[in-house]
């Protein structure tokens, strides 16, 4: 099973509708956003994707009342974190801040996918895989990305737009 991971679209309306269209054309099954959507319409516009997406609120998603009505209204499951998902026989752990992961999480998750920070992160530690694709947020121009990871493998790959 491969999954798409976004973070930090900070409603970048133009960054958003590129993201769709490279998770739709990579044929991913299940995405997960690690927050700081920001903006309802960024909700709509990811609505788009041709897999079901979850995801966290980070520290920017202030209009929460709109995005948990857009959320809803799109069949979107966006959560306070952390998020905790078995999909494919692997523990997948979410949140938005690296600071707010516990270190016990290690030994107890394959993944633990975050964001907040804007730079990507491929990294294992006692086994668990810690990704963040980086910026998506179109902040840094010609340096965005947002991953796949292969969840059979628990091998990442960057989208670079």
């Amino acid at each position: 099973m491969r999954i798409g991971i976004i973070s930090d679209t900070h409603n970048h309306l133009p960054n958003v509708r590129r993201i769709v269209a490279l998770l739709n054309d990579a044929g991913v099954e299940r995405v997960v956003h690690t927050g700081d959507i920001t903006q309802s319409k960024t909700v709509r516009l990811l609505a788009r994707l041709h897999a079901p997406l979850v995801g966290v609120f980070g520290n920017n998603d202030l209009e929460r009342c709109e995005l948990e009505q857009a959320a809803t209204a799109q069949g979107i499951q966006l959560v306070d974190p952390p998020l905790f998902l078995e999909w494919n026989e692997r523990r997948l752990a979410v949140v938005h801040d690296p600071l707010d992961i516990d270190p016990t999480w290690l030994e107890n998750f394959d993944v633990i996918l975050h964001g907040h920070n804007h730079r990507t992160v491929i990294e294992r530690k006692v086994g668990c895989l810690i990704f963040n694709p980086g910026e998506c947020a179109g902040m840094m121009a010609g340096r965005n990305s947002v991953g796949v990871l292969d969840l059979d493998t628990l091998e990442p790959e960057l989208l670079r737009f």
